[in-house]
């Protein structure tokens, strides 16, 4: 759980290396530069293709994952104060909770469904304020990306990993397969940014190897051996690690943002137990 956990954890810089390094009004581009070349790295690591249904499946979770999660990601990141975009990204357990029933024929228990919508209550708590500006596009981008990563999530979960492929494969597979799809777009749509400083080409390094090829490799093999009910909740760290990062930058939480972290601090490890009475979900 704690190897898995810093996938998430590390996910919640993204905001703010979104907004404090990266050129402003490319997220296809940053999105290219998050996926390709990590995942070419990773082939030229573990120098296994897929094979058979692989191909198509790895082209999926690829999309879902990467090529149609990391955009929406950049872009309600650029459109939304952070707080909103993370809030809405805290809503992933309940749409894996919901996905769960219809794929996998799971049922998670009462005590995740609680914790879930506790832990959304939570982050609200934390990051959203009276000075909190809701722009539809990026409302609809946060949504986007958090029903993407959510599909991922329970697919990877239903058809697991074929004999000879680890975590690290499964990471390179997928972060090509969306680096490949995004590539064209971003080429036609926006092109390159007119400048790259050297505080971009960090922020674009931070998030193509920690957030990129090592947390989705944690990830995978996370989702793997977790139940997804459990899995799934622990994507409430990005927005808290994001909490904690503005921290860091000069913000300050009050009497009521305090309560709301401990509150979705507790969800998070709350989702992790099966609770009273309850039957562990796969």
């Amino acid at each position: 759980m704690a190897l898995t956990a810093l996938a998430p954890a590390a996910w919640g810089t993204t905001y703010a290396v979104t907004t404090e390094l990266l050129p402003p009004g490319h997220p296809l581009f940053a999105s290219l530069m998050r996926a390709l070349p990590a995942g070419l790295l990773g082939l030229a690591i573990t120098r296994v293709l897929p094979r058979g249904e692989w191909w198509g499946k790895a082209a999926v979770l690829g999309v879902l994952n990467i090529g149609a999660l990391f955009p929406l990601l950049f872009l309600a990141a650029e459109r939304l104060p952070g707080g909103v975009a993370a809030t809405l990204s805290a809503a992933q357990p309940l749409l894996v909770a919901g996905l769960a029933i219809a794929v996998l024929h799971d049922r998670p228990t009462v005590w995740r469904w609680t914790w879930g919508v506790l832990g959304v209550a939570g982050v609200g708590l934390v990051v959203l304020g009276p000075e909190a500006r809701l722009d539809a596009v990026g409302v609809c981008a946060g949504l986007g990306g958090t029903a993407a990563m959510a599909g991922g999530v329970v697919l990877t979960k239903r058809w697991g990993r074929p004999e000879g492929a680890g975590p690290l494969t499964m990471a390179s597979w997928q972060l090509t397969a969306g680096g490949v799809v995004l590539l064209p777009l971003t080429l036609a749509v926006e092109g390159v940014p007119d400048r790259i400083d050297a505080g971009a080409v960090a922020g674009y390094l931070w998030l193509g190897s920690m957030g990129g090829l090592i947390a989705y490799t944690l990830w995978f093999r996370g989702i793997g051996r977790l139940p997804v009910g459990a899995s799934a909740a622990l994507v409430l760290l990005s927005p808290l690690v994001a909490t904690v990062v503005g921290l860091a930058l000069g913000e300050a939480l009050n009497a009521l943002q305090s309560a709301g972290f401990v509150l979705a601090l507790a969800a998070l490890l709350a989702a992790q137990l099966d609770g009273p009475g309850g039957r562990r979900d796969r």
